[in-house]
């Protein structure tokens, strides 16, 4: 029988999508490094996320910049008597660190990514969360010293870095709230979720926002009656289908019978 047993198992195992395996391959090790990184020091946590994710830029960014084929070759570099102002020749060096290639592009990314990831890490062992306010630092400073490395920063460096920085924080800032405000649920769905199961299962899923616009929760559902209903504008078919459930659902049809 142990025999059958495994043998079964080893036919399903055979059968499933390799794609699927290394799938789950890859989050069981990356469940693991998560374990053991967590267990580490603050510095040397921060350490490991700034090298692997400024390598994971620097892999994006050698890719940007081949996609690119080196525009920055193409650009004419203007002889020493053509006379451009500092400000000039500042927007041409940016241009050229813009325009990079592979190298270039992988050397900005990594420090844009590592950064921001290294201190964001910090950020969150020390405030015990991850908000706005640690987004905006982090993006911040990765955006100052990407300013400062790709040569955006021209004759004044350290004002141009600061503008970056500021920039990329409002940026980060902005993404992380739209963030927030569409990945939390609506917190009223928690009162309604037999009510939705219930209209569900009748097939009356458009009169979800009735019963809301009522204020017929969970709670109400062993009260509602035909004049409840008529009231949030339900015709008389899906009102008589919603009664008709009620009274024989065992659990509303007890809780019924008590408040009554």
């Amino acid at each position: 029988m142990q025999q059958g047993k495994q043998g079964v198992m080893v036919i399903s195992q055979q059968n499933q999508n390799p794609i699927e395996q290394l799938q789950a391959r890859f989050k069981e090790l990356e469940s693991g490094f998560k374990g053991w990184l967590a267990k580490q020091s603050l510095p040397v946590e921060a350490a490991v996320v700034t090298l692997t994710s400024g390598a994971q830029g620097a892999a994006i960014g050698a890719f940007m910049g081949t996609l690119t084929n080196d525009v920055s070759s193409s650009l004419p570099t203007p002889p020493p008597q053509a006379g451009l102002n500092p400000q000039a020749m500042a927007s041409f060096k940016q241009a050229q660190a813009l325009a990079g290639g592979p190298l270039i592009q992988a050397r900005n990314f990594a420090v844009m990514t590592g950064v921001n990831a290294g201190i964001s890490c910090v950020m969150k062992r020390l405030r015990g969360k991850e908000d706005v306010q640690s987004s905006m630092v982090a993006a911040f400073g990765s955006g100052a010293l990407f300013s400062l490395v790709s040569g955006m920063g021209g004759p004044n460096q350290a004002a141009n870095a600061a503008t970056s920085g500021l920039f990329f924080a409002l940026v980060q800032g902005g993404l992380f709230k739209l963030g927030q405000k569409f990945s939390q649920p609506p917190t009223e769905d928690i009162y309604y979720s037999k009510t939705r199961s219930m209209l569900s299962n009748l097939g009356l899923q458009n009169y979800e926002k009735n019963f809301k616009k009522g204020l017929l929760s969970d709670n109400t559902l062993p009260l509602l009656n035909d004049s409840a209903l008529r009231d949030v504008k339900i015709p008389p078919g899906p009102r008589l289908l919603i009664l008709d459930h009620i009274q024989r659902d065992p659990e509303l049809k007890e809780r019924r019978g008590f408040s009554s």
